[in-house]
C-alpha cells in the first residue's frame, strides 16, 4: 500500500492507496482543487469543511448529469442516428445548393 500526501486548500492530507494508484489519486485530488477554487471565485475563502463541502457538491453535480447522460444514450436504439448539427446542417445544404448551382451553370453556358 503506497502512501500518497496530497495539498488541498493549503492542507496536507496523507492517504493510503494500492500501489500503482498514486498519479490516479493525485488527479482526482487536482480535480477537488479545481472546484475549491471555482467555489472560491464565487464565494470567496471560506472554512476549510465549507469549501471541501462546496467541492464534493460540484462533484457530485458532474457526476449526476454525467450518469443522466449516460442513461439518455442507453436508451437511445441501438444505430439510431445521431442528432443532427444544425450549423453542420446549414453549412451542407449551402455547399449542396452551390455545388447545384455550379453543375447548373456548366450545364447552361
Amino acid at each position: 500500500m503506497a502512501q500518497v500526501t496530497l495539498r488541498i486548500n493549503g492542507f496536507n492530507y496523507t492517504l493510503g492507496c494500492p500501489d500503482g494508484e498514486e498519479s490516479h489519486l493525485h488527479a482526482m485530488a487536482e480535480e477537488v482543487v479545481k472546484r475549491i477554487d471555482t467555489a472560491k471565485a464565487s464565494v470567496g475563502q471560506s472554512g476549510e469543511s465549507r469549501m471541501l463541502v462546496m467541492a464534493a457538491l460540484m462533484l457530485a453535480d458532474d457526476l449526476f448529469e454525467s450518469r443522466k447522460r449516460v442513461a439518455e444514450l442507453e436508451a437511445e436504439p441501438a444505430g439510431a442516428p445521431a442528432k443532427p448539427d444544425r450549423k453542420l446542417a446549414t453549412r451542407i445544404n449551402r455547399m449542396a445548393k452551390r455545388a447545384e448551382d455550379i453543375a447548373a451553370d456548366l450545364e447552361h453556358p
